[in-house]
């Protein structure tokens, strides 16, 4: 209800009995306000303002976490993002609907090594787009490859991989067609000229990643000072870990790295790419946590729960490598991944076993589990 006095505003809305992630803590006693999209200060809004809320929801005791951020997914429900089809965009928009259910509220779709044309084609028709009722919102394309490794390919076909030709960063601009929806480039650093594209994708705020290498950890290491800031899928596609020479993996715990600098890394948190082992090394390498999750095939949230079960984190820190962490990657922290006053209020409201029964994007309620609506 209002109290009548000041000029007629957008509504407020309320988000009670709930737990709240935010400062890496999940508070019981505060409920989340809404407006325009925002998250509010509730002090600023009865003291300044005047104003109480005009519609409460009641959250039956659950979680409500920063929507989840999926930085590398390739497509599903039967899209492929690689595919040069007429209308690319209606299958990043099936996608970007299908993956609300499981809590994302923004993604960076993710082409893997294809020819130029294919590029030239494909990347106008994925532009940067705001997340709503018609699903998650498009941060940028991740573009993984092809400037990699033969011998740590993978599933990506050998006759498409390019190396650096003399004039490096023409080649990558004349391979795109164009970096403007691009937020994120995954190469291997020991390709010759590399450090240079590096230093020129920084420049453009593109995020570069190390991956499909067989680097060391020295040319890791280079790569990292000349402006590279994460890792694509740690452990998988990349040389195993060596006592004599950790490879790219020794990042985690490099001395060599520019002061300040944070190394993020992806981890396929599936249960088949990446051993519980191997979950449970990294996350207690960085027990404060520069992680994301990506899902591979499997949806981020069960992605979410297999970490925190695989590796006894906290549940605070699973829901963060799933929204904060990379929402710090892409520079967006102050907007995303968070529920601090001014963020998006982009959202997941999950149950105690991290399973989701709604999700919001703006305030807005995008999808609901069948359950939640009786």
């Amino acid at each position: 209800m209002r109290d009548g006095k000041g000029p007629s505003r957008a509504p407020v809305l309320q988000f009670t009995n709930c737990r709240i992630l935010r400062g890496r803590r999940l508070l019981r006693w505060e409920d989340l306000w809404v407006r325009e999209g925002r998250i509010l200060d509730p002090e600023k809004l009865f003291f300044e303002e005047r104003l109480v809320a005009d519609q409460q929801r009641d959250c039956g005791g659950c979680i409500l976490a920063p929507g989840f951020i999926d930085v590398q997914i390739n497509g599903g429900f039967g899209v492929d993002f690689s595919q040069a089809t007429e209308d690319v965009g209606s299958g990043v928009a099936l996608v970007a609907q299908r993956i609300l259910s499981h809590g994302v509220t923004s993604f960076c779709p993710t082409l893997v090594t294809s020819p130029p044309e294919v590029y030239h084609k494909v990347l106008p028709q994925i532009p940067v787009k705001s997340g709503g009722p018609h699903g998650a919102g498009v941060l940028g394309v991740h573009l993984e490859g092809p400037f990699i490794s033969r011998e740590k390919r993978g599933a990506h076909p050998e006759a498409y991989l390019r190396s650096f030709e003399a004039n490096a960063f023409h080649d990558v601009l004349a391979t795109y067609g164009s970096l403007d929806n691009v937020r994120i480039v995954t190469l291997a650093p020991e390709l010759g000229r590399s450090h240079e594209v590096i230093r020129a994708l920084t420049a453009r705020g593109i995020c570069v990643s190390l991956g499909h290498s067989v680097a060391d950890l020295q040319v890791a290491e280079e790569a990292v000072q000349s402006g590279a800031t994460f890792i694509t899928h740690l452990f998988n596609a990349m040389l195993p870990f060596h006592h004599r020479d950790p490879g790219i993996v020794g990042l985690l715990t490099s001395d060599r790295l520019p002061p300040g600098r944070h190394i993020f890394y992806g981890m396929i948190s599936d249960g088949m790419h990446t051993n519980p082992a191997a979950l449970r090394i990294a996350h207690r390498a960085h027990p404060q946590g520069t992680k994301t999750l990506s899902g591979s095939i499997a949806p981020m949230d069960v992605c979410v729960r297999h970490f925190l079960q695989a590796t006894g984190c906290s549940v605070e820190s699973a829901l963060e490598a799933a929204s904060l962490h990379p929402a710090q990657l892409l520079g967006l922290e102050k907007l995303k991944g968070t529920l601090d006053f001014g963020a998006d209020a982009d959202f997941v409201m999950l149950d105690d076993s991290l399973h989701v029964q709604a999700t919001y994007i703006s305030g807005e309620l995008v999808w609901q589990a069948e359950e939640a609506r009786q």
